[in-house]
């Protein structure tokens, strides 16, 4: 049932989602051991009301040896608005970067695409096993980029934000993406627990970037009109951006 209502939603939205969707769960499935990460029932899948227009948000889980939580979510308010908002979150005992992407479409037209693999450390610098890969990737000129929020100081240097207006963008902006996707996937897939000392740290790392992302305030106002405060508070904690 999930699955299927799954794979309806990401048909009717814009191209570039559907088709980074699928990309996702592949890459996942290829390099990862994965299994269900359970999320309170109500949360899987949910349906309101925005400005008069449906929107429906369905979510996706699942856990690894390495991450603690690999979150997929979709979302649809009436035609005119596609989401797709993806993060991986490692167990504290693994010096792995949090993977996040995100797409917004409106109107059949992306007005915001971002990736990145954010560092958690203290220096906020990626380690050279990413590095390295990530400076060998073609550099493409988008025409529109755009600017980060006041708070993203969690992301890395390889952080890209852009608003892709062609085809050969859009395509440009998936290969960035999966490219990037797979790296962390064969980096994590090779990767040994770390000593307590790392590990505290990593956790002090986790929790900034959680904190940081929960000041998205575009998001919270779209889940607060839909759903009520207390609904949009426990919905960023608990699912988005958990601790």
């Amino acid at each position: 049932m999930m699955e299927t209502s799954t794979q309806s939603l990401r048909s009717r939205q814009h191209g570039l989602i559907e088709h980074l969707a699928n990309a996702i769960e592949s890459i996942w499935a290829k390099y990862l051991d994965l299994s269900p990460y359970h999320l309170p029932s109500e949360l899987g899948y949910v349906e309101g009301r925005l400005e008069g227009e449906k929107l429906v948000i369905e979510n996706k889980c699942y856990q690894t040896p390495q991450f603690r939580k690999l979150h997929l979510e979709l979302a649809q308010v009436g035609p005119n608005l596609d989401i797709l908002h993806c993060v991986m979150f490692p167990h504290p005992e693994y010096a792995l970067p949090m993977f996040g992407s995100d797409i917004v479409a409106g109107r059949g037209q992306i007005s915001a695409a971002i990736a990145d693999l954010s560092p958690l450390n203290a220096r906020r610098v990626l380690p050279d096993n990413y590095r390295m890969p990530l400076l060998q990737l073609p550099t493409h000129t988008f025409s529109q980029p755009r600017e980060l929020p006041a708070w993203a100081d969690i992301f890395s240097e390889f952080c890209f934000f852009v608003r892709p207006s062609t085809p050969e963008e859009e395509q440009w902006f998936f290969d960035r993406v999966t490219t990037m996707l797979t790296i962390h996937c064969q980096q994590a897939a090779q990767a040994s627990p770390v000593s307590n000392t790392e590990r505290a740290e990593i956790v002090t790392a986790q929790n900034y970037y959680s904190t940081k992302q929960q000041q998205n305030d575009k998001t919270r106002r779209v889940l607060e009109k839909a759903f009520g405060m207390e609904w949009a508070e426990n919905y960023m904690t608990t699912v988005l951006f958990d601790s």
